[in-house]
């Protein structure tokens, strides 16, 4: 952790449950203005402290299954793998819901400048990337600096040529960056294909300057051509802006073998610690099971995947179970369009009302500073009081204007209240949908953070006797 260490912090944890801790308000809590709630979610903070379990889940994965694009064959040991694990860990319930995802394959991803200097390039196909022809592509470049400038110019001017958007990713501790940056890879080829162009290039959606280029997804769109898509690495993106400099006319050779394979059949993965006075209620933690095919998934998502995981078996094992029931949502195909998220909202469209909360890990695993939530405004401030403890952890308590993450993303909009755990996501995106997405990334001090932040959220909403829905709302059954 960045501020304490894990020794110290578990002192200071047996110290407020025993006594009194100055927290870092410098409010004075003793033993008697503790609830019982704020009893347990501490020792569960410590016990998460003093875990590796977090970590040896995220370890489990990526060594024993690895890379897992959605629709391959890994995808489907990637499920078994989780079946597994949960079943091995003891939770109450486990099951799986069949969900039908695309499938793709790279193939093979190969590009060169051919003049007026020869040099090889760094590239990746973006996901859902059309081929080129056998023989490749060769054409002129043309630079934009962003989407935008693309989408503005004149086709005359583009037609024929393979359009370059040259968007820098700019580096934040909330990744906000990526927000501004990411249109190039997903709208970028219909923009270019609008255009005229034969092909569209992007400098990776990415902070680092390694020569790896960042995958991702990218989309078509019906009555607009499809044509091939990579990325470059930032480093020949630069290069390419240091040759413009000397010659505008550059030719680019690009050659992708890439192939959608159709429909395939993949699952969201569930485990369950079931709620012992109000079991039919749910408070939902995620995380997606799908990665990128190029690293092994550490940070993207196998980091979520433990640390959900590993906060659920923290509340399985404690003596009473908390009255709510904690569902851990291991969705597949987030990397390809949230498509697991979107079947598990229509499966189960009928017990959303019983949803109190949901929230999602899938930010790699930086520690987490700040929860946001997504709540009845009439009772936000007494959400945060709930939530006081966790301040020690580090956690700052935010506002109301919470997401939830990619896979709860579309909760709010069908009436279930969320929360976001902010996570410290500076160096993210230097490792983002790169083969460089490995094990070795993770600080498995910051990882266990994360876990007793998670549990301590799940357990305090499992709790809860708050209605967190807007007064709006006539669909309530809590």
């Amino acid at each position: 952790m960045k501020n304490y260490n894990k020794q110290i912090f578990a002192g200071m944890l047996l110290a407020t449950i025993s006594g009194c801790q100055n927290q870092p308000n410098d409010t004075q809590v003793t033993q008697t203005e503790l609830s019982s709630n704020d009893i347990i979610s501490q020792k569960l903070v410590n016990q998460a402290l003093s875990s590796t379990l977090g970590y040896d889940i995220v370890e489990s994965l990526t060594v024993e299954v690895g890379p897992r694009l959605a629709g391959s064959e890994k995808d489907l040991i990637a499920v078994e793998w989780a079946m597994s694990k949960l079943n091995s860990l003891g939770f109450d319930k486990v099951y799986k819901e069949s969900v039908q995802v695309p499938a793709w394959s790279r193939g093979h991803a190969k590009a060169s400048i051919i003049s007026p200097f020869e040099q090889p390039l760094v590239i990746s196909a973006l996901g859902g990337s059309v081929a080129t022809p056998e023989s490749g592509i060769q054409a002129t470049i043309i630079r934009f600096d962003t989407l935008a400038a693309l989408q503005a110019a004149d086709p005359a001017l583009v037609k024929g040529k393979i359009a370059f958007i040259d968007h820098k990713t700019e580096r934040h501790i909330s990744g906000k960056g990526y927000g501004q940056s990411v249109g190039g890879r997903s709208r970028g080829a219909v923009a270019a294909a609008e255009k005229g162009a034969v092909a569209v290039v992007i400098r990776s959606i990415g902070t680092d300057h390694d020569r790896m280029a960042h995958t991702g997804m990218m989309r078509y769109k019906d009555g607009i051509k499809k044509i091939p898509a990579a990325a470059l690495s930032a480093p020949d993106a630069d290069m390419i802006n240091l040759m413009l400099k000397r010659d505008k006319d550059i030719t680019l050779s690009l050659n992708l073998s890439s192939k959608n394979l159709g429909v395939a059949t993949s699952y969201n993965v569930i485990a369950e610690v079931t709620g012992s006075s109000k079991p039919d209620e749910v408070v939902l933690i995620g995380a997606h099971l799908d990665s990128w095919d190029e690293g092994t998934g550490a940070i993207d998502d196998g980091a979520g995947v433990g640390i959900v995981t590993a906060a659920a078996k923290l509340i399985q094992d404690l003596p009473q179970k908390p009255a709510r029931t904690i569902r851990v949502v291991l969705y597949a195909a987030e990397e390809v369009g949230i498509v697991g998220a979107k079947s598990y909202a229509k499966q189960h469209a009928d017990e959303l009302g019983l949803h109190y909360i949901a929230a999602e890990s899938d930010f790699g695993a930086g520690e987490i500073y700040q929860i946001d939530f997504n709540v009845n405004p009439n009772v936000f401030e007494q959400v945060k009081t709930e939530h006081s403890s966790m301040t020690i952890n580090g956690v700052t308590l935010g506002n109301n204007k919470a997401t939830g993450g990619p896979d709860v993303s579309m909760m709010p909009s069908l009436g279930v209240p969320v929360a976001s755990l902010r996570q410290d996501g500076t160096d993210y995106f230097d490792y983002h949908h790169t083969p460089n997405d490995t094990l070795d990334k993770i600080d498995p001090t910051a990882l266990a953070q994360n876990v007793a932040a998670y549990a301590q959220f799940a357990y305090i909403m499992a709790q809860s006797e708050l209605n967190l829905r807007p007064l709006a709302k006539k669909t309530d059954k809590q």
